[in-house]
């Protein structure tokens, strides 16, 4: 851990009791800030407010009063999910204090490599498989951390200077994270995301691209080439550019030709060998790879990882088979894309179980991927009658449950030996669960109280 002053005796408001809050709040306290905690919601387990204030934190739960932004905060520390329009974030906004999210705090005190991931799709497995594979031949600790459910500064706090911590930084901690300079950036994708959150694609893309704002030509920014819009949007990074593409060959970087990996011309693995099923997965695969060559890992450390490598829970994840039906945990699916590339990865027929919260839009562009890949539907959830009338188009049978739950026996009784079950919903969760990995946890329940099995 880095040794800094900057908030020595300063005020300090941490914003959001999550898992990076609670660890910002108590890293502010070791270096020397007068931290106050707040969260709109008060906390159900008495411990969390114990244990702050038990390190000398000023707690207020139950709202997100407009008083504090009177209160002279030198530095507000904000939850990423925590609007700009938020009345109290936004007060602080026109008096011009410093809003920084977590990932700033976790960077200013990291004092080793780092390498950093974001992108619309691919971002959790892409930072799991580029950790696993330096790991392979690493000679010093390499962790991971961020978006993926740790904490970016607690990790940081027990790194040294010769290891190497591999983070997934959304949009919105990229916002909040105004001197980050990974060596290595990598940009997955970058679809329609979050517009209810940026407003404009524009906003969206400008704040994927903070990943590599401070970034020198001395620096990697890793970035997807199957698109003439994510070329263009390297050119405004000035480090230096390595492709990765599965539909493109290029010599600077990570490419696929004739169902072989290459890295700068030189093959690596056969694309058949990657464990992970998906096009999707591919690409993901290619990002990795590019990030651990950089970072002078071997070949055989890289076809280790991606032939062995199951998958990252709720991500296109192999739950179990059973009775000849494959049954998959998708539940990340939250937009059209990710449902889109999910179900090329499948030559058997697929029983969808899809829907979720109503965003407003329709799913028009995945009735050629219904009509070619899948065999029946289960619909639920606020935009269920939406993704009926995408299946109706199709001509797909559609069928109507409650939830991702009921889905399931739903989806058994369509289904026959050699169908694959998926459960890729193309929606978020927040009508009916309270975030996807809890949707996919309690669909992954549903699975093996139909099968009797626990998940492999």
């Amino acid at each position: 851990m880095k040794k800094i002053d900057e908030y020595q005796g300063k005020k300090v408001l941490v914003m959001g009791f999550g898992i990076s809050g609670i660890n910002a709040a108590h890293l502010l306290v070791k270096l020397g800030a007068n931290v106050t905690a707040n969260d709109k919601a008060t906390p159900k387990n008495n411990d969390i407010v114990d244990d702050l204030e038990a390190d000398g934190i000023r707690v207020i739960t139950g709202d997100n009063p407009i008083s504090l932004a009177n209160e002279g905060f030198d530095v507000v520390v904000k939850n990423p999910g925590i609007p700009y329009d938020n009345p109290l974030v936004a007060a602080f906004v026109k008096q011009g204090t410093p809003i920084i999210t977590e990932a700033e705090l976790g960077w200013q005190i990291f004092d080793g490599h780092l390498i950093s991931v974001t992108g619309s799709n691919g971002k959790t497995t892409t930072t799991t498989l580029t950790q696993l594979m330096i790991a392979e031949n690493a000679k010093h600790q390499v962790k991971y951390a961020g978006n993926i459910g740790i904490s970016f500064s607690k990790i940081a706090e027990d790194l040294e200077p010769d290891d190497t911590l591999v983070t997934e930084l959304s949009s919105f901690q990229l916002l909040g994270a105004p001197t980050i300079h990974p060596h290595i950036a990598i940009i997955t994708n970058i679809f329609s995301n979050h517009l209810d959150y940026h407003k404009t694609r524009e906003n969206y893309i400008n704040a994927k691209l903070n990943i590599t704002r401070n970034q020198t030509k001395d620096d990697f920014l890793v970035i997807n080439w199957d698109r003439d819009e994510w070329q263009k949007i390297a050119q405004r990074s000035q480090a230096t550019i390595v492709p990765f593409s599965r539909l493109n060959k290029s010599h600077e970087g990570s490419y696929v030709e004739d169902g072989m990996i290459y890295w700068r011309g030189q093959e690596v693995m056969p694309t058949k060998d990657i464990r992970l099923i998906g096009p999707q997965n591919v690409e993901n695969a290619l990002a990795a790879i590019a990030a651990a060559k950089l970072s002078g890992v071997t070949n055989d450390a890289i076809k280790k990882v991606l032939t062995t490598f199951s998958g990252v829970r709720h991500r296109l994840q192999y739950v179990m088979e059973y009775q000849e039906r494959l049954f998959y945990n998708d539940s990340k699916s939250t937009d059209i894309e990710a449902t889109e590339v999910a179900l090329q990865g499948f030559d058997r027929p697929v029983i969808l179980l899809a829907g979720g919260l109503d965003r407003g839009y329709t799913f028009e562009r995945l009735v050629p991927y219904f009509k070619k890949h899948v065999k029946a539907m289960i619909v639920f959830g606020e935009c269920k009658d939406k993704m009926k009338d995408a299946g109706n188009q199709a001509g797909v049978p559609v069928v109507e449950s409650e939830n991702a739950i009921t889905a399931v026996p739903e989806a058994w009784k369509l289904s026959e030996p050699g169908d694959v079950i998926l459960l890729s919903p193309a929606n978020a969760s927040w009508d009916q669960f309270p975030s996807f990995e809890v949707r996919g946890d309690k669909f992954i329940e549903a699975v093996e109280e139909l099968t009797g099995k626990k998940e492999q």
